[in-house]
């Protein structure tokens, strides 16, 4: 059935079915079709000749239809014919009439699982058009930040909580302005379309406002007003509960030692030091997320902390710190990442995207928006 069980090869959308399965379950259903027709013959060997091995033959074409390509389902389709009239033909006139009517029903059989097969592929390739155009939209509203930027490692994933989704509400950016190099990662309320919209808002308030604000508070107020501004257009709950929270932070162009950070409602963001100690910078003064400045309101200030050489920023998503096992108990970023030692920015989200893997199963609930920014050595 060709190499590695030729199921699912050249085509991304079987491909990706068998990637959602364990590595045990992708052995299995690749070779399911062949396990079937060799338990056929051994059923009709090892039982009297009144017992039909006529399901298995039926069976193996009907699971190749959704698993293999088009060749290979009409290869297992025509094994299981011959199978079933070599069966026949070996008992001769035991089963009578009604071996030739299981005959003709594998014949049947094989024929709807390449019908099945041609319905599957056309979806298809339907659903990977869609999710051609939803990668679109992703380079397009959140592109990958360069690996470097005015000296800083830069790395970002966005992790969908759902397989065919490829972005939601989380955001994030990173950009290189006269004040130097600032960031935004942050989780828009809601869900669907209405929550991408908001964040495309945030994201163009923020690159706009990052280039002209001499201060993260200043950047933070105009990320305000541009909320404000799409809650009232909005109909509806939206137009008076709609926020968002958000972590901003900057890296000062004269000042690389420094690291100014403002929270409106987010998690708290880590700094994993290159001796392996980590620190969780909380604001000082809890603050509202973005968007409730009429429910409540006060002067927004960043706080600081040292960024020493080797250190990285780590700024995420509650699809991490709200990640929970099978028992209910809450992922900690700082407790499983503290101690560990990273060679850079990538490394360090793959890893925790690895971890928060473990801990949940490889269930996901929300969304992940990542983003870590490293200040090299020397």
């Amino acid at each position: 059935m060709g190499r590695g069980g030729a199921c699912m090869s050249g085509d991304r959308e079987r491909q990706a079915r068998r990637d959602g399965l364990s590595p045990v379950s992708r052995r299995l259903v690749c070779w399911l079709p062949a396990m079937l027709l060799i338990g056929g013959l051994a059923f009709d060997l090892l039982t009297p000749a009144q017992y039909t091995a006529a399901p298995f033959f039926s069976a193996a074409p009907l699971v190749a239809a959704p698993l293999y390509s088009l060749r290979n389902t009409a290869l297992v389709s025509v094994v299981s014919v011959l199978a079933e009239l070599g069966v026949v033909t070996a008992h001769g006139h035991a089963g009578g009439y009604e071996s030739y009517t299981e005959a003709v029903t594998v014949l049947v059989v094989a024929f709807l699982a390449l019908a099945i097969n041609r319905a599957v592929r056309m979806t298809d390739a339907r659903l990977a058009s869609v999710r051609d155009v939803a990668e679109v939209a992703q380079r397009a509203v959140l592109p990958l930040p360069p690996d470097r930027i005015s000296g800083l490692d830069v790395a970002a994933r966005y992790e969908a909580a759902q397989a065919d989704a490829r972005i939601g509400g989380d955001l994030y950016a990173v950009q290189d302005t006269p004040h130097g190099v600032r960031l935004i990662v942050g989780d828009v309320r809601g869900k669907g379309l209405e929550a991408v919209e908001a964040a495309v808002i945030v994201i163009g308030a923020f690159r706009e406002a990052a280039e002209q604000e001499a201060t993260l508070e200043a950047v933070a107020g105009r990320l305000e007003r541009a909320l404000q501004r799409e809650g009232s257009r909005r109909e509806g709950l939206d137009q008076f509960e709609g926020f968002t929270t958000a972590v901003l932070a900057e890296v000062p162009s004269e000042e690389r030692g420094v690291l100014r950070v403002l929270n409106r409602g987010h998690p708290a963001p880590l700094l994993l030091c290159a001796d392996g100690t980590l620190r969780e910078l909380e604001p000082r003064i809890p603050a509202l997320p973005l968007g409730l400045s009429e429910v409540a309101g006060w002067p927004d200030r960043a706080d600081q902390a040292d960024f020493p050489p080797g250190a990285m920023l780590l700024l995420f998503t509650d699809g991490v710190s709200e990640a929970r096992d099978s028992g209910g108990v809450f992922y900690q970023p700082a407790v499983r990442l503290a101690g560990r030692a990273f060679t850079g920015p990538d490394a360090l989200l793959d890893a925790l995207i690895d971890d928060v893997a473990q801990h949940t199963g490889g269930e996901k609930a929300d969304d992940m928006a990542l983003l870590a920014v490293r200040r090299p050595e020397g």
